[in-house]
């Protein structure tokens, strides 16, 4: 039976709640689903149900079911709650049985997609016939421009690039051994597969293509340091710069956790809970944006200051 320190990706890149709370019970899910020989990927799914259901669990406010509203809100964050256990599970069960695959990677990062397209559209429809506060004027289609504009911009971006920053710790972390999935590479396998034999595949490459395309595009220091790197070592990139990287990187990893679930969960309770659901677009527009720009500005400072040493 593996220990559950062994599904960790890395103890540096694992927020405490998620140490102390959320990794012991996907661990113990893990455990069950191991047992039953389920793939990882049936997992993921599961936590795609179980998100989308608790984004229409938060569209209910005291003008649509004014005696139940709460009890289905408080049902809306426990689903929630037990989709992000299941998004636990699955990277622990890929890891613990040796069924990591490339469609799980982009299967998981397209969960959190599919809980959230739910949940805006959740939040922009409560919000659509309530007063901005302080006004007479309705929501209605700013709201929904609010919704959209987080959904699409602000909240992709920050997943994005505090995804991106987590790998290349761990890419890093680890002797700069392995793979660092980039756009060129992704290109020829989205290329190279044929949407006759395998039209999920073929479909969530597309996305993922285009998912590290960006990557790439927001990150220009980073990329002439690991091109340089490239062109003066090679593969073999001394394990010491690795150790250097990390050490120098290491301060930004609370920025990468920030960006992903637990502080935006947070805020998208209290948003909901609180029938204050435009707080939800405060905290991600404004609060979560401010630390993406810093954790941005400072990763790429540090990419060219190493650079420079090089």
């Amino acid at each position: 039976m593996p220990d559950i320190k062994s599904t960790f990706k890395s103890r540096d890149t694992e927020e405490w709640i998620d140490i102390v709370f959320t990794r012991p019970i996907g661990y113990c899910w893990m455990l069950f689903f191991k047992r039953l020989g389920v793939h990882p990927n049936v997992v993921t799914v599961l936590s795609m149900i179980l998100g989308a259901a608790a984004g229409v669990c938060f569209f209910f406010s005291p003008a649509t079911s004014p005696r139940h509203w709460l009890l289905i809100n408080i049902t809306g964050v426990l689903l929630l709650m037990w989709a992000n256990f299941y998004d636990s599970c699955d990277g622990q069960l890929a890891r613990a049985t040796g069924k990591t695959t490339r469609l799980g990677r982009i299967l998981d990062g397209a969960a959190g997609d599919i809980w959230y397209f739910f949940i805006y559209w959740a939040v922009v429809l409560r919000m659509w016939n309530e007063c901005i506060p302080l006004t007479h004027l309705r929501w209605s289609w700013i709201g929904l421009a609010l919704g959209l504009f987080d959904g699409f911009v602000a909240h992709t971006r920050q997943c994005r690039l505090a995804d991106y920053y987590r790998s290349l710790y761990l890419f890093f972390q680890r002797g700069a051994k392995g793979t660092l999935d980039n756009f060129p590479q992704q290109k020829a396998l989205y290329e190279q597969a044929k949407w006759k034999d395998n039209f999920i595949w073929k479909f969530f490459l597309g996305t993922y293509v285009n998912y590290v395309r960006e990557q790439e595009k927001t990150t220009p220091q980073f990329q002439r340091l690991l091109g340089r790197l490239r062109e003066k070592y090679g593969e073999d990139i001394p394990e010491s710069f690795s150790e250097e990287f990390c050490r120098r990187s290491y301060p930004i990893l609370w920025c990468t956790n920030a960006l992903t679930f637990n502080q935006r969960a947070l805020g998208l309770y209290l948003a909901c809970l609180l029938n204050l659901p435009w707080l939800l677009f405060v905290v991600e527009i404004l609060y979560l944006g401010c630390i993406y720009f810093y954790m941005k500005r400072r990763h790429e400072r540090m990419c060219r200051k190493l650079l420079e040493e090089l």
